[in-house]
């Protein structure tokens, strides 16, 4: 099948699919069209020629809207590609769209977004996970073989387990932030989601690496991460935090994830125990930090420069109160208030600077770890999926989707989901492997030995053929 005509179908599906699964927020027919017709005749060998990909919106593109789903931004559109989408070109991908978000990626289920909640491929009462949660749905449903997301306290990871596909968060510095919407700048990342270990490999292989418009990227060697997929996994040491198997996880995916841990045993991998004693600290860690980063990252947003800004209003100071209140959403707003108390007087010393400490113990405690292993495997999230609107009332709760995955970015380490199982109602169910900074290679080598013996066997309801 020719480029044109793939890219083609691709779109077709997409919009088929979009009406019942709202994953993308603008779907781009003629810039794509045109794109493949450029890719068929140029000739040129490009490791992802003629490859559909979605890009979530908070991540700009110049050829298309960045509205972060958010009012406030609405229809904005970049006047440049971020770095990680200028790569991707380059390697002959084509974006077909921009996929639907919480609003500036603040969420844990996508029903945050200003334009809809995302719904879930597998059942469409429940939640995709967030906030990439269209990005997870666009590949789940088969529309694309892989996607870009962001991640912030597991954004991509938690989606991933919830929607069955795989989703890896980057060391901080393996992929430029450049373009990538701010939020929480010491821990928002670019990640990856793919349909398998393979379709993330040749994505990060054309994505990573220093980048000068990014002070934070770093310059250390990318490998050819494909070749290093099909490594015999014999010999290697995967550790587990057994005390954080207990309150709050569910027994469905408790069984599946000691399956899995089983299941490397009988793939040659060595398990042992490891500890990770200040997780327990991870959630209130991570939601000082961000939105104290958050409250300054969005303080942009004022209606002056670009974006939606409120009309008939008397006076500068009532411009940016009404632009403020109309723009942003609720939990926008909630988070923005939280981080502004935290920095203020009186305050800071009690919970930021405190938290900051708690975070190099954190970090600490994988690098512990990891003298005895060479990654740690731990659920991704404690439930599986839950219905839409189940936890929209208690923000607590919410935030606890995060627990096995905030750790990660606070440490700067690199995480994948991996899907490992089922539930009873046919949910999908994600294992979580960390591994050392710079190992994305050992973490995909894992997760490609543990998806090529052990496959979902099962498809969404929503999804294309």
């Amino acid at each position: 099948m020719s480029i044109l005509s793939t890219i083609e179908k691709c779109l077709d599906n997409a919009e088929q699919l979009n009406g019942e699964l709202n994953s993308f927020l603008k779907i781009e027919r003629n810039y794509a069209l045109n794109r493949a017709a450029e890719l068929e005749n140029n000739g040129e060998e490009q490791s992802l020629k003629g490859t559909a990909i979605a890009v979530k919106d908070n991540i700009c593109t110049k050829f298309s809207q960045t509205s972060c789903g958010s009012r406030i931004l609405g229809g904005y559109r970049p006047q440049y590609n971020a770095t990680a989408v200028e790569r991707l070109l380059k390697a002959g991908a084509v974006v077909v769209g921009k996929t639907n978000m919480d609003e500036f990626a603040m969420g844990s289920s996508n029903e945050n977004s200003a334009f809809g909640a995302v719904k879930n491929p597998w059942d469409v009462t429940r939640v995709p996970g967030g906030s990439s949660g269209g990005s997870a749905v666009a590949v789940a449903s088969g529309v694309v073989r892989a996607s870009l997301g962001s991640e912030t306290g597991g954004s991509v990871r938690q989606p991933a387990s919830f929607c069955g596909v795989v989703g890896l968060k980057p060391t901080y510095g393996r992929i430029s932030r450049f373009g990538l919407v701010a939020f929480a700048s010491s821990l928002d990342q670019i990640g990856i989601f793919g349909q398998t270990s393979k379709d993330i490999a040749d994505v990060l292989s054309a994505v990573a690496g220093r980048d000068k418009n990014d002070a934070t990227s770093a310059d250390v060697q990318v490998p050819n991460y494909a070749e290093e997929l099909s490594k015999d996994i014999t010999g290697k040491r995967i550790g587990v935090p057994r005390a954080l198997f207990g309150a709050g996880l569910d027994d469905e995916v408790r069984g599946a994830v000691e399956a899995a841990i089983d299941n490397y045993k009988n793939l040659g991998a060595e398990i042992v125990d490891v500890a990770l004693p200040h997780s327990k600290y991870s959630i209130a860690v991570y939601y000082i930090i961000a939105t104290a980063e958050a409250s300054s990252n969005l303080a942009r947003f004022d209606g002056v420069r670009y974006g939606f800004r409120a009309g008939d209003a008397h006076g500068l100071r009532e411009m940016y109160m009404r632009t403020r209140e109309e723009g942003f959403g609720a939990e926008v707003k909630r988070r923005i208030m939280l981080g502004t108390y935290v920095l203020s007087s009186g305050y800071y010393d009690a919970y930021y600077a405190k938290a900051q400490k708690v975070r190099t113990l954190l970090k600490q405690d994988f690098l512990d770890a990891f003298e005895r292993c060479d990654a740690v495997l731990t659920p991704t999230a404690p439930t599986v999926a839950f219905k839409i609107g189940e936890k929209t009332d208690d923000p607590l709760a919410m935030y606890l989707s995060d627990i096995y995955t905030a750790s990660a970015n606070l440490a700067g380490v690199p995480g994948i989901s991996v899907p490992c199982g089922l539930s009873k109602d046919g949910l999908p169910i994600g294992l979580q492997i960390v591994g050392r900074h710079w190992s994305e290679a050992t973490l995909l080598n894992l997760a490609n030995a543990y998806e090529n013996e052990f496959p979902l066997g099962a498809k969404p309801v929503f999804s294309v053929g």
